[in-house]
């Protein structure tokens, strides 16, 4: 077994610069380092929360389409990025507040869940105060 204590970060290709940083800043990323965008290289933000993201771009093909998650055939890849938050009310509200549309929600055992995504349809699933989403899967597929 391979000793993981936890993932360092997360990439995701982007086509806008601009776009792209604004919103992950609106969800409270800042950015730390632009390792060289244009060439490919990823823009390091972070989040209070420690989680960090590696912004990679320019995206060169199918801008503002998800490939993974939008299309019938289904390609393998990371379909969604889920984040653990501390209030899902709260979260929806700032969501909705912010004009973010609501792509999808989930309701389990008291945990609640919104998916949203970003300017090139990245999803990004906002997890509940709970049990984990892992927990949950394995409790409902052992009592079934």
């Amino acid at each position: 077994m391979l000793d993981i204590t936890n993932f360092d970060h997360v990439g995701i290709r982007i086509s806008d610069r601009d776009r792209s940083v604004a919103f992950y800043e609106l969800l409270g990323f800042e950015l730390v380092a632009d390792g060289g965008y244009v060439r490919g290289h990823p823009l390091v933000m972070l989040h209070p929360s420690g989680i960090n993201i590696n912004l990679l771009g320019p995206a060169n093909a199918r801008q503002g389409e998800n490939v993974l998650m939008d299309e019938e055939l289904k390609y393998p890849g990371i379909t969604h990025l889920a984040i653990k938050v501390r209030d899902a009310e709260a979260a929806e509200a700032f969501v909705a507040k912010n004009g973010i549309a609501i792509t999808g929600r989930r309701e389990f055992r008291g945990t609640r869940t919104i998916f949203i995504r970003d300017p090139d349809r990245n999803v990004l699933e906002l997890v509940g105060p709970g049990p984990s989403v892992a927990d949950l899967i394995a409790e409902h597929v052992h009592a079934n």
